[in-house]
């Protein structure tokens, strides 16, 4: 894990948020290099406050330069997650910033629903369902409210805007790690 990554995709992150509420913050003294900010990159941007889910936004694919995938999410997740009111320049020091780093999904392979939900790997895999018109994603650290595999699969199709008891042999699932890093609290 290249911590040095982490804390400059943290420091982007925070920083674009605070420069979109105008909120009083210290930019870096120094610009941000590093090789793979200028590579192509998908990013979550997580934003918590006391533990709780304050807005979550990011990209599935990578097909924009990283430091504008985190710098875009950033500010999607504090002024566009439709969950949530957009945050305040107020409520920024009380927000802490959470970035997850996607692999490329890989397609998954099964004949039913049982299979595929015996594929998952808790706490590894964030999971992509697609059938039609709907799509859902949970990062990997969903894990942690939904450890047991076929709920997790439920929350995701409801998450997809499905029943929780639906199935088609058309509905598409992929699969994805995440190189994950918090602020401190």
């Amino acid at each position: 894990m290249d911590n040095d990554l982490g804390n400059l995709l943290l420091a982007l992150a925070r920083n674009a948020i605070a420069e979109k509420l105008d909120a009083a913050h210290t930019p870096d003294s120094k610009p941000a290099t590093h090789p793979a900010l200028l590579e192509r990159g998908a990013v979550f941007v997580t934003l918590t406050q006391n533990g709780a889910l304050r807005g979550c936004i990011g990209s599935l694919e990578a097909w924009r330069p990283l430091h504008e995938d985190i710098s875009a999410n950033a500010v999607a997740a504090a002024l566009r997650d439709p969950r949530f009111p957009p945050l305040s320049a107020d409520e920024l020091g009380r927000t802490r910033v959470e970035v997850s780093l996607l692999t490329p999904a890989q397609p998954m392979s099964f004949a039913n629903e049982a299979d595929a939900i015996g594929q998952l790997r808790p706490h590894i895999d964030g999971v992509i369902l697609e059938y039609g018109k709907h799509r859902g994603t949970f990062l990997p650290q969903v894990w942690e409210s939904l450890p047991e595999p076929r709920e997790f699969m439920a929350q995701l199709k409801r998450k997809a805007g499905l029943p929780l008891n639906f199935w088609s042999n058309e509905l598409k699932l992929s699969r994805y790690q995440v190189e994950k890093w918090k602020e401190p609290a």
